[in-house]
């Protein structure tokens, strides 16, 4: 499990986008939430928190033409 090491002003949906860029981002909030349950009740980051981030599966969704389904 990695972890991250917050800035001043990170927020939920701003660190699970740099974390999770290829794979939805902001909506996957939630997993870095469940795995910080000493933050949960944070909205804005203060600077030097740490923050564990696990590991997130990538969605496949079926519906897409075969050239556009990630691997």
């Amino acid at each position: 499990m990695k972890t991250y090491r917050t800035a001043q002003g990170d927020t939920w949906d701003g660190i699970a986008l740099k974390m999770y860029p290829s794979i939805g981002g902001e909506k996957l909030m939630d997993i870095l939430i469940e795995a910080n349950p000493e933050h949960r009740e944070t909205v804005i980051f203060v600077a030097n928190a740490f923050l564990k981030i696990p590991e997130a599966d990538i969605p496949v969704v079926s519906s897409l033409p075969p050239w556009k389904r990630g691997r």
